[in-house]
């Protein structure tokens, strides 16, 4: 199974990120609109990705819920119906839950970086070290941690689980007036 290295953390300023991400990467990034739909499923997460264009992605995958680098394998099939994906998926295993973004990607070396603004929580970044069939989870780890220094994103701000764990547990926090 493919795995990566990856981090999330919350972002103060979108625009200073972007900078710092677009100089190390040479580029503005990328736009991406994306739905994700969670499913129950006995252990790992299971999610579609809907593009919104008529593509799609069915994601497996199974990582620790820490903070800091860590290990994440995951399975990826292309679907070119969503929406029919969706329902079938729906029907079988229940819906947990949908987070909408809007992401903007920036790819630098081995390392996917995203500045995601997730509807109901606010602007996040992920790293995803893509990693190389000869490389160590600590090598990973490595790389990540240099890309965190070099785009200022400190341990502080790093935050655990998924955005769809994180929607949930902002819908069960007791409301005050």
């Amino acid at each position: 199974m493919p795995s990566n290295v990856e981090i999330k953390a919350r972002v103060d300023s979108v625009s200073l990120l972007a900078q710092k991400a677009g100089a190390l990467s040479q580029s503005d990034g990328t736009v991406i609109k994306q739905r994700d739909t969670f499913f129950h499923c006995s252990h790992g997460r299971l999610k579609l990705r809907d593009f919104m264009d008529g593509s799609g992605q069915l994601i497996f995958y199974e990582r620790p819920d820490s903070d800091g680098p860590k290990l994440s394998r995951y399975s990826i099939s292309p679907t070119s119906d969503p929406q029919t994906l969706r329902e079938v998926l729906s029907c079988s295993l229940g819906v947990k839950g949908e987070v909408l973004k809007e992401r903007r990607l920036f790819l630098i070396g081995q390392t996917r970086v995203h500045l995601d603004t997730v509807e109901g929580l606010g602007h996040f970044m992920e790293l995803e070290v893509v990693m190389r069939p000869d490389q160590t989870v600590e090598e990973g780890q490595q790389v990540a941690r240099g890309l965190m220094e070099q785009l200022d994103i400190s341990e502080a701000s790093l935050v655990t689980g998924a955005y769809m764990d994180l929607l949930l547990q902002t819908r069960s926090a007791p409301q005050t007036s």
